[in-house]
């Protein structure tokens, strides 16, 4: 019974651990909607960026989009975030061939 009952416990963490990655999966793909209107790129290129200002802010890629898409209910994006994020911007557009 002890095997059953850790096996219960087990699965119980793995559900909640893929429970947390879906909702931490919707917000990332609604802050790449959000670059893609902004820049407009392809959702490649917007995933690209959401990383690039990850490793730039030294935070979690869902905490960069989250902060993101809170910019859609009028709170700031943090100053560092927003710095990041115009430097994100124009390297995107320097790169893309005219």
């Amino acid at each position: 019974m002890d095997s059953l009952a850790a096996e219960v416990v087990e699965l119980r963490a793995k559900n909640d651990q893929l429970n947390r990655a879906l909702a931490s999966r919707t917000v990332i793909d609604q802050a790449c909607g959000m670059v893609m209107v902004l820049a407009p790129c392809s959702s490649q290129r917007a995933w690209d960026l959401l990383v690039d200002l990850s490793q730039h802010c030294n935070v979690k890629l869902r905490t960069v989009a989250a902060a993101l898409v809170a910019t859609a209910e009028d709170e700031a994006l943090p100053e560092q975030m927003q710095r990041e994020l115009r430097g994100a911007l124009r390297r995107l557009h320097a790169a893309v061939p005219r």
